[in-house]
């Protein structure tokens, strides 16, 4: 499946390469066959026609081949060829110029003055070969045998306001400017045509560039340079090559001769800025003053606002002000003259409050320095370089005094502040070392304020690198500055040495104590042995330990049997001297290393006395051979308790011997076994003393044992009988105690239901008192309730009939009021014909009719009537 569709792939893919090549090969042969028409064609289309309809504005050239001449027919015509005659151009539209619009003809035709076309002997167009000429806006023209367009119709360039274009002469010609004077080009001229306006182009005249005004702002200037000699726009005349600023505001249109440079921008002074400027060449700046080539000077606020740096001036930098403030003070080197030029070596203070630029050429000694304020603990070392009268006081170079405070003070340019000093506070156990420079001598000052003088200086004492480290180490005192005083604390029970090297003596000071060196005093440095077994030059210390403390040695000693052993000896040590005596205390330090001396004389005293002993003896009695050795014995023979060392009054006051190791291999297993044999026996031994002390507690046990089981059987048989008997005496009193409970619960059943009758009788005959005593206050509620209810319902009554009594009180009132009492008056007086007609008038349609007989109250009946009356009108 898979190589079927492969196949079907390329036959596509060769079909549509096939097809497409077959279709280029076509396209081909079509355009090869158009080319070979091409000729034909056109060949049939200039001499197959013989009659050519010419339109409007346009026109044909024939050939006449007869006499060869060619002439142009225009339309609109139907020109009708002959069998010598040759259409070679056309029909073809006129060249039609609209206004303000012109073209570019090559090779024109001559013409005479009035315009004629003109002609050779033969009959044809003479041309202008080579030339070529300009036609503006004319009416449609036909191209004469010979002549050609030269690109489009072009319109007029239009040169806007404040442009110009630049025009080239590129052949010589006369023309008439605006006032009619006559005006020679030559080849290579060039000028400008400003705008605004229509430029008329001419055939000797090139337009090289367009060139627009540059528009100068405020505070700008154009840098212009002559091409040429020229007169500027001022009327100054110009050096080719010369350059200057145009300062007008506003479009500036350079001059055919004038070339930009460039915009300078005009610099902004204000009150705390100025220029620094340097001139090139000899000139009157614009401020006018004259100025020589390399002089430099400053232009501030005061002269101008804004300054833009002229041609021949460099733009240095910008100078800041320089304010001093009433605490401020300067020193101006090569200070500017009242004549304006520096005054090369000098120097000039200046004190604030003031404000002021730097000239060219000064400079500030040491910038801007704050004037010095003095307290009363400070003082100012001053030296005078120059000599000047200070206050009354002549001062010579070289002199050194000291300025106190309190007070404020600014040197003069004779002096030089050295430095300034304050007073160093010490405490008590606080020092400096002091050096007279004129003197050289070293003093210490200690435990009070010093402020140092004109001849002192503070002195930096060396001591050796390892005192300063065990001074860090022991002490804990970092001397970061070398003048202070060296100091030690001596601890406790320890005593150190000072050698004083210019006097040559030495002190011995003891703990606890601070010691203070003198200039040229230094510490005895101990270098004392050290390890085990010991090695000089291990520990080195500022001070001596008196002790008492123990120091540890090995020693290898040799018995007489020549048995090597390696002894380890602890020794108890300390120094037996009196602190008051000053002959004692320098005996501690006449050794310079007790340890390594006295580990030395013991081990040579144990060396000796081991050499006469067996290593049997020796083993079994090393610490008494040890000790007799070193402390000695008495006359009495026992062994003295301390050993002494004149020379340093050092004293042992006891030996410890820690170990006791065999040198050679041999007497090291010898003495393994021995020891081991030792060791075995002695534990056999203890085996057997433990096993048959085993055996007898167990036969002890056993025995206990035996005794405890028959004393416990004996236990058991006792509480055994004593629980029987309880259990005789539980049963007869079971037996008794049951027909006795069952009677007395009898009574007592018999008790409780006699009691709960009664009660119950009791509880029946309370709740029907209570039901009876509930209907009684139900029957009493319910009549209370309907008496009440009546009672409210007669008071409501009573208030509707009183209410009712009042409305009809008020509508007779009201009635009485509407009719009035003159109407009532009058319907008493009246007859009954006058009420007929007031009934008549109410508008009664019925009447009642008595004989007199029966008294009728008409007053009620006329009352009734004209109620009605009345409310009808209402109505």
């Amino acid at each position: 499946k898979n190589k079927t569709n492969q196949s079907l792939c390329f036959n596509h893919s060769f079909n549509m390469f096939r097809n497409k090549k077959q279709k280029k090969s076509s396209n081909n042969y079509n355009e090869q066959q158009q080319q070979q028409q091409q000729p034909q064609q056109k060949y049939k289309n200039k001499g197959g026609d013989s009659v050519y309809r010419i339109k409007p504005y346009h026109f044909v050239h024939v050939v006449d081949n007869n006499e060869g001449i060619t002439r142009v027919e225009c339309g609109p015509k139907t020109f009708t060829r002959k069998d010598h005659e040759t259409v070679i151009e056309g029909p073809r539209e006129m060249i039609i110029i609209p206004p303000r619009s012109y073209c570019i003809i090559s090779n024109p035709v001559q013409r005479e003055e009035n315009g004629e076309v003109v002609k050779d002997k033969h009959g044809n167009y003479k041309l202008k070969h080579g030339d070529e000429e300009i036609r503006f806006h004319q009416q449609p023209f036909p191209l004469y045998p010979g002549e050609k367009l030269h690109g489009q119709v072009h319109s007029l360039q239009v040169v806007e306001p404040n442009s110009a274009l630049k025009l080239r002469c590129i052949r010589d010609f006369e023309s008439e400017d605006k006032d009619g004077e006559v005006k020679s080009f030559v080849a290579g001229d060039e000028w400008f045509f400003e705008g605004p306006g229509t430029y008329i182009p001419r055939i000797e005249v090139q337009v090289a560039d367009i060139i627009k005004s540059t528009v100068i702002g405020p505070h700008q200037a154009l840098l212009v340079r002559a091409k040429n000699k020229c007169i500027d726009y001022l009327g100054n005349e110009r050096k080719a090559g010369e350059e200057w600023l145009v300062r007008k505001v506003g479009d500036y249109l350079p001059g055919i001769d004038e070339e930009k440079l460039g915009m300078r921008d005009g610099h902004i002074l204000t009150e705390k800025i100025a220029l620094h400027l340097r001139a090139t060449k000899s000139f009157t700046d614009t401020l006018g003053n004259e100025r020589k080539a390399g002089e430099e000077w400053l232009v501030t606020h005061s002269q101008t606002d804004v300054y833009i740096v002229d041609v021949y001036e460099d733009f240095v930098n910008t100078v800041p002000l320089t304010t001093l403030t009433a605490n401020e003070y300067c020193v101006v080197l090569d200070p500017v003259g009242e004549d304006g030029k520096p005054q090369l070596g000098k120097k000039e203070l200046r004190k604030g409050e003031i404000s002021f630029f730097l000239n060219p050429g000064e400079s500030l000694e040491n910038d801007i320095q704050a004037v010095e304020v003095l307290s009363a603990e400070e003082a100012l070392l001053l030296k005078a370089n120059e000599e000047f009268d200070d206050n009354g006081t002549t001062r010579l170079p070289g002199d050194r005094w000291t300025l106190r405070g309190p007070c404020d003070y600014v040197p003069p340019v004779q002096v030089i502040v050295l430095e300034k000093r304050r007073s160093i506070p010490l405490d008590v156990n606080e020092g400096i070392y002091v050096r007279n420079i004129k003197t050289g001598k070293i003093r210490a000052v200690i435990g009070e304020s010093y402020l140092l003088n004109e001849n002192e200086e503070l002195f930096e004492k060396d001591v050796p690198d390892v005192v300063e480290r065990l001074l860090s180490e022991q002490s804990g005192d970092s001397r970061n500055d070398k003048s202070q005083i060296v100091r030690l604390h001596v601890p406790h029970n320890a005593a150190v040495q000072i050698y004083d090297y210019k006097a040559k003596v030495s002190r011995v000071r003891f703990g606890p104590e601070l010691v203070l060196l003198g200039p040229d005093e230094h510490f005895t440095v101990l270098d004392l042995s050290g390890g085990k077994p010991k090695r000089p030059h291990m520990i080195q210390s500022l001070y001596l330990l008196l002790g008492p403390d123990f120091m540890t040695d090995i020693v290898t000693v040799e018995t007489s049997d020549h048995a090597r052993l390696r002894l380890k000896l602890s020794y108890n040590w300390q120094f037996d001297i009196d602190k008051e005596n000053e002959d004692q205390a320098k005996k501690l330090f006449s050794v310079p290393d007790f340890v390594g001396d006295a580990c030395k004389a013991i081990a040579s005293r144990v060396r000796g006395v081991v050499a006469s002993v067996s290593f049997d003896d020796f083993h079994k009695n090393s610490a008494r051979v040890i000790r007799t050795a070193v402390f000695g014995t008495d006359e009495n023979g026992k062994v003295k308790n301390r050993f002494l060392f004149k020379s340093n009054n050092l004293v042992i006051t006891n030996i410890d011997i820690q170990s006791v190791e065999p040198v050679d291999q041999r007497t090291s297993d010898s003495l393994q076994k021995s020891v081991q044999l030792a060791i075995e026996i002695t534990t056999k031994s203890q085996e057997a003393s433990a096993r048959h002390e085993a055996q007898r507690l167990e036969q002890d046990a056993r025995g206990r044992l035996e005794r405890q089981k028959i004393s416990d059987e004996a236990e058991n048989e006792k509480s055994r009988r004593i629980l029987l008997e309880l259990q005789a005496k539980s049963g007869f009193i079971e037996s008794t105690g049951a027909a006795a409970a069952e009677a007395k619960a009898k009574a007592e059943a018999a008790q409780i239901e006699g009691q709960s009758a009664v009660e119950m009788a009791s509880y029946v005959s309370k709740s029907k008192k209570l039901e009876h005593e509930v209907e009684i206050l139900i029957l009493t509620k319910k009549q209370e309730t309907e008496i009440e209810h009546k009672l409210a319902m007669q008071q409501l009554e009573i208030q509707k009939a009183q209410e009712l009594a009042a409305i009809e009180n008020k509508k007779f009132k009201d009635i009485i009021n509407a009719i009035g009492s003159a109407t009532l008056s009058e319907i008493a007086r009246a007859g009954p014909e006058t009420q007929a007609k007031l009934l008549e008038g109410l508008g009664i349609k019925s009447m009642l009719i008595s004989d007199g007989t029966n008294p009728i109250n008409l007053f009620n009946t006329s009352k009734g009537l004209i109620g009605n009356a009345l409310g009808n009108n209402n109505n």
